[in-house]
């Protein structure tokens, strides 16, 4: 009687489990829509503004940087430069940007019991992988159609690369937005530290081109290696790249759990 109770008990724990999962994935997708109505309305162009914005910025910089022509230490042309730098540096450096804050204007929402905090920062989180994700797709594009730069030799690597990056993004987002729920000056110190580690992160650079002290200390930051892994992906042999994807999935790893662990602090601490 006992042993076929127990497996009664296991066959339903997956269903519970993929009934808990199934919720959890309507309430995130629920916020991520109310994300986007409240950050873009309902007016003009509305929800195009999520790739649309990322575009005008990368675009802009790219146009930049082509006209000062920005030496970068490589022979890769500027545009592909600017292009695969500048989207890899919005991926990082607007997740912390949207869960900063986030739970404020969103508590109400806690009221209910199957909304999380990390509920509230995954929407906000996904809202950016979107945007900035179809931002450099679209102008990868457009940029290649009008013969301004070539495809990716190998679009898998590409891909991967960009998939690292993301989580990278995601375990930042996670980790600043917990912390500065509990300490507020953490919000006034990232911007500045953001506009710090943009040029460190690898986007406005290649790590070749650097003296080979410089590239150890460089390589410390766990961005530098995805962005290096997407440009061999896309410029093959015409860049020597330097990575390590073990030390960028150990930092990521890392960064995961700490924000995840803090974002549960956070869900404690929080009475609607």
């Amino acid at each position: 009687m006992n042993t076929r109770t127990d497996r009664e008990g296991a066959r339903a724990a997956p269903t519970g489990l993929s009934r808990s999962f199934a919720i959890q994935c309507r309430i995130i997708g629920a916020l991520f829509l109310r994300e986007v109505l409240t950050r873009y309305g309902r007016h003009n162009i509305g929800f195009f503004w999520l790739f649309v914005e990322p575009m005008i910025f990368t675009a802009l910089v790219t146009a930049l940087w082509t006209a000062i022509g920005a030496n970068h230490g490589s022979s890769i042309p500027i545009v592909a430069f600017g292009l695969t730098g500048y989207s890899t540096a919005l991926l990082w450096r607007n997740m912390p940007n949207r869960t900063l804050g986030a739970i404020e204007p969103n508590l109400s929402l806690m009221y209910h019991r199957n909304v999380k905090v990390i509920d509230i920062y995954m929407s906000r989180i996904l809202l950016e992988v979107g945007g900035v994700t179809a931002s450099f797709v679209i102008l990868a594009f457009a940029f290649t159609a009008f013969e301004w730069m070539q495809p990716p030799e190998d679009i898998l690597k590409v891909m991967f690369a960009w998939l690292m990056l993301c989580w990278f993004g995601v375990a930042l987002g996670l980790a600043i937005g917990a912390v500065g729920e509990r300490y507020t000056f953490i919000g006034k110190l990232w911007g500045p530290m953001s506009y710090i580690l943009f040029p460190l992160s690898g986007a406005a650079f290649i790590v070749d081109a650097l003296p080979p002290g410089g590239r150890d200390y460089i390589l410390l930051l766990p961005m530098v290696h995805g962005v290096e892994l997407l440009r061999e992906g896309y410029f093959g042999s015409a860049v020597r790249s330097h990575y390590d994807l073990g030390y960028m999935a150990a930092c990521c790893l890392a960064l995961t759990l700490f924000g995840m662990a803090g974002t549960r602090i956070v869900g404690r601490d929080i009475t609607p």
